[in-house]
């Protein structure tokens, strides 16, 4: 390895790193990939609401090119790996004490559905009692539409996958150790196996997610103007699926108007997420008494078969990296950004946030940015857009 050389270092094999990854190998250029897990997906992304889908909630927030965004990559993932990603209906009840109204609710969806070209419906009263228990009580309408289920950890491993089978290296129980930034090249040296390896590359992204700022602290020369960002946790529970479940339901938690999840998943129910800030070490991350009980609430408020801590049978956290503010994290920008170590001579450019779903059009961006500098390779390209996934 100490004499191989590299057109790009990817650091990290979430699903961002195996994104770009894929993307780089399309293209021709020689990529290697360094996960410091001894597989795949350890970190954020296997611990997802298992969602392709637009976003919603942030149409609330105006994020018009961020859900566009997605659905048109929700659109090609159901075309490129329809055995990973499915469409299934989800219902949004609204009673008369929710904080968004029935009409508010429709015109979302309307929108929603213009963009993805996937209609909703609104439920006649006569079906409710269908509902899996839903209480009926105040209950003023329910809303259905469609959208996207995956196994994060699969299709994250589906991604790293076929860009293996385009060329890309991955080196797993692979721990970055330092990083060494010339105008020319990098350097970057990591221990694996209780031996040490430098190995350089022209380029190096760091797609660690919630480590980003950690591998940009072990680079040299210092690293300065780069964003503040805060790490959120969310949790998800699993609990017993009481009964065949029609589909997933979009709740509005009563304590702060977030939303909940309430998803059918291997034969259990899956519950989430929460967002708390988080300030320790990102492997150390786990659910709280405090997230567990909230989501319990959420459950127990709209059905009628509550649930009780005892019927929890797992639970699991991941983080999100976002643009640090003093809001709550449901109201910021979902928005990716990709910075590098020194303006337009940068060598090293660091990925803060994305999301699952828009893993593909992320890689893009990020190639965008390494075109303009890495040199076009002969051969065969491909486009990540109509590459089926394994």
């Amino acid at each position: 390895m100490t004499s191989m050389e590299y057109d790009l270092i990817v650091i990290g094999a979430g699903i961002q790193g195996a994104g770009v990854a894929q993307a780089a190998s399309a293209q021709g250029y020689r990529v290697l990939v360094l996960e410091q897990y001894a597989e795949p997906a350890q970190g954020t992304s296997s611990r997802s609401s298992k969602l392709i889908h637009g976003g919603l909630r942030y149409l609330e927030t105006a994020q018009f090119s961020l859900v566009y965004e997605c659905l048109q990559e929700r659109k090609r993932l159901l075309k490129n790996a329809p055995h990973l990603v499915k469409l299934v209906p989800f219902y949004i009840p609204v009673y008369h004490n929710s904080h968004r109204k029935p009409w508010k609710i429709a015109l979302g969806l309307a929108l929603y559905s213009l963009l993805s070209f996937t209609p909703f419906q609104r439920i006649p009263k006569s079906q409710w009692s269908s509902l899996n228990g839903l209480k009926t009580q105040g209950l003023k309408a329910v809303f259905k539409y469609y959208d996207g289920q995956t196994d994060d950890k699969k299709l994250t491993q589906a991604v790293l996958s076929s860009a293996k089978s385009l060329g890309a290296e991955v080196i797993f129980s692979a721990h970055v150790e330092s990083i060494e930034i010339s105008p020319s090249s990098c350097t970057t040296t990591l221990l694996t196996k209780g031996k040490k390896h430098s190995i350089k590359s022209q380029f190096i992204v760091n797609a660690a997610g919630p480590w980003v700022e950690s591998i940009i602290q072990k680079t040299t020369p210092v690293i300065t103007a780069q964003p503040k960002v805060d790490l959120v946790q969310g949790t998800h529970i699993i609990v017993p699926k009481t009964n065949e479940f029609l589909g997933m339901y979009y709740l509005e938690a009563p304590q702060d108007q977030r939303a909940v999840f309430v998803m059918p998943w291997e034969n259990q129910l899956l519950i989430g997420t929460t967002e708390l800030a988080y300030n320790g070490d990102p492997a150390d991350v786990a659910p709280l008494e405090i997230e567990i009980e909230y989501l319990l609430s959420v459950y127990n408020h709209y059905f009628s078969a509550s649930l009780s801590h005892a019927d929890v049978i797992s639970s699991f956290s991941g983080l999100r990296v976002l643009p640090h503010a003093d809001s709550s994290a449901f109201s910021r920008p979902r928005d990716t950004l990709l910075v590098g170590d020194n303006g337009d001579q940068s060598r090293m450019f660091s990925l803060y946030g994305g999301k699952l779903t828009a893993y593909r059009a992320t890689a893009e961006k990020v190639m965008r940015r390494l075109r303009r500098v890495l040199p076009v390779k002969s051969g065969k390209r491909l486009d990540t857009r109509d590459l089926r996934l394994p």
